[in-house]
């Protein structure tokens, strides 16, 4: 009701919370990496998200655990029962409508900035391939081959 455009972590959502934060536009953050994998709470919060439809984006607090484990919050998403594919989406096409950058980043199309990443193996099958990371490209400049 105060015009934010997104809720982080929000452990303590409830059905009608999300439901008027899906008919706010607001996006909800769970975080879900900083709670631990058995965070029962986090998980029950978690799934009212999913069934209200409220957009969800993919935000890892990194900082609490060492750089370079963000793939753990794609996985979360994922094991708390969001489809592997839009768990994906969730940490590039819809963060960066979140971000109102949709028109630079989060796609592979032309026109934005070449931010990519190939992992070993196929995340749609087997999501823990994200820590397998073998390409890294950003802003069409090659770091890691």
């Amino acid at each position: 009701m105060g015009g934010v455009e997104t809720i982080e972590h929000g452990d303590n959502g409830t059905a009608e919370i999300f439901r008027l934060m899906k008919e706010k536009n607001v996006a909800y953050i769970p975080t879900l990496s900083v709670g631990g994998t058995n965070n029962t709470r986090k998980k029950a919060v978690f799934k009212l998200a999913l069934d209200s439809g409220v957009t969800i984006g993919a935000g890892s607090d990194v900082g609490v655990f060492p750089h370079g484990e963000e793939a753990r919050e794609i996985e979360l998403l994922a094991s708390f029962g969001m489809p592997v594919v839009d768990a994906l989406r969730a940490a590039t096409s819809i963060d960066a409508r979140i971000l109102h950058m949709e028109d630079r980043i989060g796609r592979v199309k032309e026109g934005l900035l070449a931010d990519l990443i190939a992992v070993d193996g196929d995340p749609l099958k087997d999501v823990s391939v994200l820590h397998k990371v073998k390409f890294v490209m950003k802003n069409g400049s090659i770091y890691k081959q």
